[in-house]
């Protein structure tokens, strides 16, 4: 069992490498919490550095999701009294999101794992994370907002993942279809409350001056 000790562990140090926090330090001398949003996450470094900085941070955040659950082949021994290697890798993938959300390295202060969640969805659901995706990508499109896509985007998944695709295999990766859909509303209840009121930013990238 030390072996799964020791995976998850590194599931959660992974997920919590502060991707745009780090960057926005390095490069531009900035904490990108204090700016913007104060989120630390692609979208707002987006807004506040623009895409130079923003879609390293978007790729390397989607990474740390894949790469957390793909490390499951390594520890991973067939033990005995153990869940199989699916519920092995969700357990990481779950480390690797609190990682993102609750980074060791930063104050516990990140972002709300929407692209570690991305990364984890296309390890484990690479055919509804791609639904998915284009379902967010269709929202944001049609109202600017990427919280609202990302809302929409995950509030859906387990609809397509279970009714549309027909994945019943697994009753571990259904449960976490649709936590995923309660989890991501939760992390942003603010911006729910700002779209409400009609006061949510609509997405914009940052032009060179």
């Amino acid at each position: 069992m030390l072996n799964v000790i020791i995976a998850v562990v590194l599931a959660y140090l992974i997920g919590s490498i502060p991707t745009a926090v780090w960057i926005g330090r390095m490069f531009y001398g900035i904490d990108i919490r204090t700016k913007g949003s104060g989120n630390a996450g692609a979208t707002n470094t987006i807004r506040v550095l623009g895409l130079k900085a923003g879609v390293p941070v978007l790729l390397i955040d989607v990474f740390k999701g894949w790469i957390a659950v793909y490390i499951a082949h390594f520890f991973y021994g067939g033990w005995e009294g153990f869940p199989d290697l699916v519920d092995f890798r969700i357990m990481l993938a779950i480390a690797a999101v609190v990682g993102h959300v609750l980074p060791l390295y930063v104050g516990f202060k990140g972002g709300k794992g929407i692209a570690t969640l991305l990364g984890v969805g296309l390890a484990l659901f690479p055919e509804a994370t791609l639904v998915a995706v284009l379902v967010f990508t269709l929202t944001l499109i049609l109202t600017s907002y990427v919280s609202l896509g990302s809302i929409v985007a995950a509030v859906t998944f387990p609809f397509v993942e279970i009714f549309i695709l027909g994945h019943h295999e697994y009753t571990s990766l259904i449960i976490l279809s649709i936590l995923v859909a309660v989890f991501v509303p939760i992390t942003h209840r603010k911006n729910i409350v700002r779209l409400m009121k009609g006061e949510e930013s609509k997405f914009s990238v940052k032009k060179k001056k």
